[in-house]
């Protein structure tokens, strides 16, 4: 009621910033507050006020799509997460960042501190990301919520993104649960457009069956009224797993 009555002609730029924003969302930003100019920010609370951004210039679907580039004065780059070495362009990795903005360390506690930083200085963020030629950055996911399904890798967050442009979905949520066979099953929990008919399994897979190889596309589809969020904004995970057990007992 009070965003219809607001004003906003003298808003020109911001920063969207905590989790991955739909391009649905981000154009409705620049229509309805007149933030032509709004960019994307990636950091952590440890590398504040951020690591990489996208310009004001960059296409919509850059400043969507990417978390823009390393910021001035800030190292960044795409590493394996298990020995350390720098990875090539286009290959799914951790994000590492090294520069002025990254913390000193936790409050009396050096092990984790320890853990976090390696001595090179480098933070290791636990997020997937890879780089292009060009500079732009693809935040995945986090590497904790990685799921693997017959030893392939599934990034919910790139799932999602993808889900998220069907023209009848509004958001949507992707999990894993142990499956005996596959080791784990894919769930796709999906939020439709409420000003559309709400979209079947069937539109759902074809859709993603011309952007994604068949081994990341969701084994089960659950449309839902809306999803669970955490105090800071971000999808709550663990919520929608305990949902798709309660289904399954």
């Amino acid at each position: 009621e009070d965003f219809a009555k607001t004003d906003f002609s003298h808003v020109r730029t911001g920063i969207m910033a905590g989790s991955p924003c739909p391009i649905k969302v981000m154009q409705e930003v620049i229509e309805k507050m007149n933030m032509t100019q709004i960019t994307i920010v990636y950091g952590q609370t440890e590398a504040s006020p951020g690591c990489t951004q996208s310009r004001v210039d960059d296409p919509i679907e850059v400043r969507v799509n990417t978390v823009g580039r390393a910021l001035p004065g800030v190292e960044c780059k795409i590493v394996d997460p298990e020995t350390g070495e720098d990875l090539p362009d286009n290959v799914d990795g951790e994000f590492v960042a090294r520069g002025y903005n990254i913390m000193k360390g936790y409050y009396k506690m050096p092990a984790a501190t320890a853990a976090a930083i390696d001595k090179d200085g480098w933070l290791h963020t636990g997020d997937l990301a890879r780089q292009d030629p060009d500079g732009y950055y693809f935040f995945v996911g986090r590497i904790k919520n990685m799921i693997v399904r017959e030893s392939c890798n599934i990034s919910p967050g790139e799932v999602e993104n993808l889900i998220n442009t069907h023209p009848k979905v509004k958001r949507s949520g992707i999990i894993g649960v142990p499956d005996e066979r596959r080791g784990q099953r894919v769930i796709a929990f999906v939020v439709p457009d409420p000003s559309q008919p709400a979209p079947t399994p069937g539109e759902l897979r074809a859709f993603l069956a011309k952007r994604l190889p068949d081994p990341r596309i969701p084994d089960q589809w659950v449309l839902v009224d809306s999803l669970p969020y955490t105090p800071s904004g971000k999808l709550d995970r663990r919520a929608l797993q305990e949902i798709a057990l309660k289904r399954q007992a």
